[in-house]
């Protein structure tokens, strides 16, 4: 068995993956050691099962929105047919299918946990060997669910993010202690499933995302029978016969299971990292190239980073270290400015997310209170999307709502929010426009097609205002002049502006200014 290779990866994850890809393809020998299935949590426990249990409600409901459509709806949602539908998503849970792609990609996979016992050497007793790295080490090993320390809470056999995506029956009753997107998505799918659904919050719903949004899914969370509780704590969880009971301050929930979403913890507990000198069980620190301070061949990526907790960011990070790891390893140039080659710049402030629920939630770059904190002189434009042409034929009672924050110093675009149903697949073009800085006046220049719900974005911009022209020049003594084209005031409007909807809302503009003007 070959021992030494250029790169080892600990983690088969997404984001594992895509670190051994980039370095292969840069030229290094690479092998991935994963204890469990091969493609990690999104693929068989979290983004990618979870979706496939919360898409046909969604489904179900768009259509019973559409004129028409509803009419051809004479059954329920069949929840067997969903469950077998996850089985299939999640390929049984059968990892055989991304083992092939490892092969084929030409790196090696060696089964068994890994644990270092000495610089840029792994152990993974279960194969029986030590692995030794030329050139690297990235540390790939994810995140696990955190439970928080409520007595009795371990002996009651809670569900994490895992059991729920992986249920073979919907309960009768589900209480799901935290607030944050996993509650809000399980609860929502468990609840399309018949399941009387409790939520359990700490605060508000969804309190890292902009308040009207996070206020629009709580109330399409309720719309669909569940329970939400804000501001309440558990003191206790005990479980017996009868089901699982949660007491809190002035009630006893009792329900047939309950799921923690409390947040996560990184999975960095048996390591062997003390043996490098750092302490278990604790996220590791890397600057942007993903690099952990202090060594020049450690390197972190994804949610055990602590920079991003997404998979797409992951992986995103793990194109950046694949190919600077390759390339330090080569003695190549290393592209290491902000928004380099080699760098996760957009991990500080252009982070993308969807948040599945019923309305959704898609999101990137900062909140208007964010870039409050940040010290930015901002406009904050708010905009109902139920006014578009656009949401009007999409839906009957479309309710959403967009938000757009400018930073006023350069004219560009570092937030946008938009909430309610099929918004997901507006927010890459926000994602470009935040990440490309792309000046707020050019931006008109990019038409939104008619009638589109991305015609928000030409709302939001009318509602900015429209790029003032250059003062008019007065020629000099003897300067050749331009004559101005008399203005018509008897001039037809265009047919588009005779077109134009009327009765779209006045947006909302707040100012939020920092210092003087």
């Amino acid at each position: 068995m070959q021992t030494e290779y250029d790169l080892i990866v600990l983690g088969g994850g997404a984001v594992g993956e895509n670190v051994a890809d980039r370095a292969v393809q840069g030229g290094l020998s690479v092998v991935i050691v994963e204890d469990e299935l091969v493609g990690g949590e999104c693929s068989y426990w979290a983004c990618m099962p979870s979706k496939a249990l919360l898409r046909p409600a969604a489904a179900l409901r768009a259509a019973r929105r559409v004129p028409g459509a509803a009419a051809a709806i004479t059954g329920d949602l069949d929840v067997d047919a969903v469950l077998a539908h996850r089985d299939e998503v999640t390929s049984h849970w059968n990892d055989d299918g991304q083992v092939r792609w490892l092969k084929g990609a030409g790196i090696a996979l060696i089964r068994g946990h890994g644990r270092f016992v000495g610089p840029k050497q792994i152990e993974v007793a279960a194969a029986g060997v030590v692995l030794t790295a030329r050139h690297a080490v990235a540390v790939v090993t994810g995140s696990s669910a955190a439970i928080p320390g409520i007595p009795g809470l371990q002996d009651a056999k809670p569900w994490t993010s895992r059991e729920a995506t992986s249920a073979k029956r919907a309960p009768a009753s589900l209480a799901v202690i935290g607030g944050g997107v996993v509650a809000a998505e399980i609860a929502a799918a468990f609840a399309s499933f018949g399941t009387e659904v409790t939520v359990i919050a700490r605060g508000r719903m969804l309190g890292k995302l902009e308040p009207f949004a996070a206020d629009l899914v709580a109330d399409g969370l309720r719309e669909q029978g569940v329970r939400i509780l804000t501001d309440a704590s558990p003191a206790s969880v005990d479980r017996d016969p009868d089901g699982v009971h949660i007491a809190l301050a002035d009630e006893t929930i009792t329900a047939e299971e309950v799921l923690v979403a409390t947040g996560r913890s990184p999975r960095t507990d048996d390591l062997g990292l003390e043996a490098l000198g750092l302490t278990p069980g604790t996220w590791l620190e890397t600057d942007d190239t993903l690099r952990v301070p202090g060594f020049d061949w450690l390197y972190a990526v994804g949610d055990v980073a602590h920079r991003a907790l997404f998979t797409h960011q992951g992986k995103y990070e793990a194109r950046a270290a694949g190919d600077v790891i390759a390339a330090r390893a080569s003695g190549a140039p290393v592209d290491d400015a902000p928004w380099g080659a080699h760098v996760a710049t957009a991990d500080h402030s252009a982070v993308p997310q969807v948040v599945f629920t019923d309305p959704e939630v898609a999101a990137v770059g900062l909140t208007a209170a964010e870039a409050d904190a940040a010290g930015l002189r901002t406009r904050v434009i708010d905009y109902d999307l139920s006014s578009l042409a656009g949401t009007y034929v999409h839906a009957d009672g479309y309710r959403g709502q967009a938000r757009m924050i400018v930073d006023e110093d350069r004219r560009v675009i570092v937030g946008v929010t938009f909430a309610g149903p099929d918004v997901a697949e507006l927010l890459q073009a926000a994602t470009f426009a935040i990440v490309g800085e792309v000046p707020i006046d050019r931006l008109w220049h990019a038409v939104p097609a008619y009638p589109t719900i991305s015609e928000v974005w030409l709302r939001l911009l009318e509602a900015y205002g429209r790029p003032t022209p250059p003062a008019h020049h007065i020629p000099a003594p003897g300067e050749a002049s331009v004559p101005e084209i008399e203005s018509d005031e008897n001039i037809a409007p265009r047919p588009e502006e005779e077109a134009a909807d009327l009765n779209r809302a006045e947006p909302d503009v707040a100012d939020h200014s920092h210092g003087t003007v």
